[in-house]
């Protein structure tokens, strides 16, 4: 466990003393924070409509029509920032050849993979503490419910990480942070929207794309609806991830 910190550590600071974590968090920030007002403007003005009307708006869950949206893009912001926080973890030390005294170390491969994960698990978290203020603006203003939040949390999360498995497994192939980027991109946007064929290839394997895509295990998520196999899917995908590069790794040991 102390050789996993000490990885996650020196990859924590490299982020910080690079652009990079700023050119994220600034980019993240900025995106979330702009979908985010105009969902809330939206909110705000059918609200002040039905008031005109003489209507009630105690109907409006503020959950659904203004936190899932919010959660929804936010998983996008991620599918997009991801292979920008995950080309260098492998590609970079493919390119300097730093690779090799890694792979020689004393170090198990399994704790130079879980540290480097471990590195961007914390960037995500930074990333998610950002968006806190929404929610908590909203809890001084409305009466949001509090539970289906935490589930919505917790999809984008384990959404998040599993993301950021594909990231690292794409960095371990390449030697060029551009080509791991654009790799991990193509496979998260494919699984992204592999679920929207489900309507056009028919049953059995309607169902099988439907599983496969990472909206679907995420909406349900963020709709406050806890179910194990969505829990399951991301953990297999980070598992998954986190094993192929492992491999991968193994196979440059023994070249």
């Amino acid at each position: 466990m102390r050789n996993i910190l000490a990885i996650a550590q020196k990859e924590i600071k490299t982020y910080f003393i690079s652009p990079i974590a700023y050119v994220v968090l600034t980019i993240f920030f900025v995106i979330y924070g702009f979908l985010t007002f105009n969902i809330l403007s939206y909110f705000n003005l059918q609200c002040l409509q039905f008031r005109q009307y003489g209507q009630s708006f105690s109907e409006f869950n503020i959950n659904q029509y203004v936190f899932e949206p919010s959660l929804h893009n936010m998983g996008f912001i991620f599918l997009l920032i991801a292979p920008f926080l995950t080309m260098r973890l492998f590609a970079e030390e493919n390119k300097e050849k730093t690779m090799e005294f890694l792979l020689t170390s004393p170090l198990y491969l399994i704790e130079i993979i879980l540290g480097k994960f471990l590195a961007v698990i914390f960037f995500l978290i930074i990333l998610l503490i950002i968006t806190f203020y929404f929610p908590l603006i909203l809890f001084f203003v409305g009466n949001p419910e509090f539970a289906p939040l935490l589930s919505a949390y917790l999809g984008v999360f384990l959404m998040g990480a599993a993301f950021l498995s594909v990231g690292i497994f794409a960095s371990s192939l390449t030697e060029n942070q551009i080509i791991a980027a654009v790799l991990t991109f193509g496979i998260l946007l494919f699984f992204w929207i592999i679920g929207w064929a489900s309507h056009i290839v028919g049953e059995p394997w309607g169902t099988i794309l439907k599983y496969l895509s990472f909206i679907d295990h995420n909406k349900r998520l963020i709709e406050g609806l806890i179910d194990t196999r969505d829990i399951v899917f991301y953990i297999s995908i980070i598992i998954l991830g986190l094993f192929l590069t492992h491999r991968v790794l193994e196979s440059r040991r023994w070249r």
